[in-house]
């Protein structure tokens, strides 16, 4: 029987999974991830703030197996493009196609005493160390730090920092709420002008937004930045440096310090039969910034690739590409949401802010529940 090998479980490898059972029935669907469990991003954030326990949007890998899907818990320790072969847990495995969708690893060694002295909120496994933290809070400055860019989720920081202090104001609790980042605006894929849409709701809640800050060291309760100024805090939340896999490195599908390149279209990369989709690609924008890495557009990208495979294996052809549209909430308090809108692939890339509302909070969790619903069932 003809294996699909898909190696990570995120949003882009479960798509693909889910998508290509439904499109070709005689296909073996391997779908192999390190974790036994799915739970998406937007989860973490709620656990950290304790607006809803990450364990409620988590759903075991198993359940995909009423799809007739193969789920295969283990660590892909090496990938040969060309033989389509991956190395799981020491056991070889064979496929006839291979779609990589093992995300990006947070590099916090890239920053000396980032580890030490931050708690990486971008990590499911810290997400409730960061909520006992913030619920021991008693005052200061929280500062929530963009260690490096590419990341993924880029409002994100925004949106915790939002809630972090509407969390701290119920509780009483004064605090000085800071973001910084590298970058020279908020959002810079999406211009100044709906960039600066974002940037006034920070500054309405009183949250300082530092652009243009690299940090190159963090101390027991300072950051130190490469223009050599420095920054106190009393409790850090890191975003850390994003790396593409040193699997998917070593395999000679990304440079060192770069990430897997494909196909805008069709997500393929320079070995037959192999696609790769989600946080561990780049795909250039008409303005020269990259597709920002986000679990919407993982997901449509798995979708694309699974037409493609079953129509290539049924000895047919497929024109679906991948269009690059897609949209991301922002929470920002008081039950409301913003949305990033985008056609991310237009010439020049389209992307709106649409300001805050009741119905896009509503339209966030029904994001969540319709998948979860759809992929894992009631």
């Amino acid at each position: 029987m003809t294996r699909v090998l898909i190696l990570g479980a995120g949003f882009g490898g479960i798509a693909t999974a889910v998508a290509l059972r439904r499109l070709a029935s005689d296909v073996e669907v391997v779908l192999v991830d390190r974790r036994a469990d799915f739970a998406m991003g937007l989860r973490k954030t709620w656990e950290v703030v304790g607006e809803a326990p990450l364990a409620d949007g988590t759903r075991s890998l198993s359940a995909l197996a009423r799809l007739g899907i193969t789920v295969r818990q283990g660590t892909v320790e090496r990938l040969d493009p060309t033989a389509l072969r991956a190395t799981i847990d020491g056991e070889d495995v064979a496929a006839d196609v291979i779609v990589v969708a093992l995300g990006a690893e947070h590099a916090l060694g890239a920053i000396p005493g980032l580890a030490e002295h931050g708690i990486d909120v971008w990590a499911r496994a810290d997400a409730t160390r960061a909520r006992s933290a913030l619920e021991r809070f008693t005052g200061g400055r929280l500062v929530i730090g963009i260690f490096g860019t590419p990341y993924s989720c880029p409002p994100g920081p925004y949106e915790l920092a939002l809630l972090a202090r509407e969390r701290l104001a119920r509780r009483g609790v004064s605090a000085e709420v800071e973001v910084f980042g590298p970058m020279p605006i908020a959002l810079p894929v999406a211009g100044p002008t709906e960039s600066a849409r974002l940037e006034a709701i920070l500054s309405a809640a009183g949250i300082t937004f530092l652009p243009g800050r690299q940090a190159v060291e963090v101390m027991a309760s300072t950051v130190r930045f490469a223009d050599g100024t420095e920054r106190p805090f009393d409790l850090l939340f890191a975003v850390p440096p994003h790396r593409c896999p040193a699997v998917l490195v070593d395999a000679g599908l990304a440079a060192a310090g770069g990430w897997v390149a494909v196909d805008p279209r069709s997500l393929a990369t320079a070995f037959p039969r192999v696609y790769a989709i989600g946080d561990c690609t780049v795909i250039p924008l008409a303005h020269g910034m990259p597709l920002p890495k986000a679990g919407v557009f993982a997901e449509a990208e798995g979708e694309v690739v699974a037409e493609r495979i079953a129509a290539e294996l049924g000895g047919r052809s497929s024109d679906r590409g991948f269009i690059g549209e897609g949209v991301c909430y922002v929470e920002v308090g008081g039950g409301e949401a913003a949305a990033v809108r985008g056609a991310f692939l237009a010439d020049p890339p389209r992307v709106e802010f649409s300001l805050p509302s009741t119905d896009l909070r509503r339209d966030k969790a029904a994001f969540e529940a319709d998948r979860l619903e759809r992929w894992f069932g009631g």
